[in-house]
């Protein structure tokens, strides 16, 4: 009896031996002391909002170049903060090719909100936030892209107009201009290019 009780304690000393050896290995081989405490990187190490930073992103699709596919719509904010940063909207198609890629201050979406404009800063960056996420709204989009009625722009190429007028399936989407003032994109199939109809 005392042979077995002898075994059963030597069975279970064996792992805890080979755990012990495994965690000397272990240590042994790393350069840090485990003694010593977290030190947090200098203020000049640390990694830094840029322009480039991305703070919020939205995306849709949508039927756009094509009536038989979707397109992709991006609205990404870049910036260091949110009021000072800038809109990036971009379309592709679905095979990945940029149809579109315009670039507008984020205080652009205030300006189409609001009956009462936000006026502390964190009101005006809520605002733009809640901007971003109904920026692809259905009501934003049109079909056909120039109503029968509608009178050609100024600003606009004839070529491109009459292409728009005989394509009742072309697709429109309005979205705010960087004064605030509303925009409207559309892709003319004929020329394989989206354009702004109205600055």
């Amino acid at each position: 009896m005392k042979s077995f009780f002898r075994y059963l304690v030597a069975v279970a000393l064996v792992p805890a031996a080979f755990s012990c050896a495994t965690t000397e290995r272990e240590a042994a081989n790393t350069n840090k002391d485990p003694r010593t405490t977290y030190v947090p990187p200098a203020p000049g190490a640390r990694s830094r909002l840029n322009s480039q930073t991305v703070l919020n992103t939205v995306r849709a699709t949508h039927t756009f170049s094509n009536p038989k596919t979707r397109d992709n719509f991006t609205l990404q904010l870049r910036g260091a903060r949110i009021l000072t940063g800038q809109v990036h909207l971009i379309v592709t198609s679905p095979g990945g090719d940029t149809l579109r890629h315009e670039v507008l201050p984020a205080r652009a979406l205030l300006d189409g909100q609001a009956e009462a404009r936000p006026t502390t800063t964190r009101d005006q960056e809520i605002a733009i936030l809640r901007g971003m996420n109904t920026f692809f709204a259905a009501s934003h989009f049109s079909q056909p892209a120039v109503p029968t009625q509608e009178t050609q722009p100024a600003e606009v190429d004839a070529a491109v107009w009459q292409a728009l007028r005989a394509d009742p399936s072309a697709v429109a989407f309005d979205f705010p201009g960087p004064d605030g003032s509303e925009r409207r994109l559309a892709y003319v199939r004929k020329m394989r290019k989206a354009v702004v109809l109205s600055q």
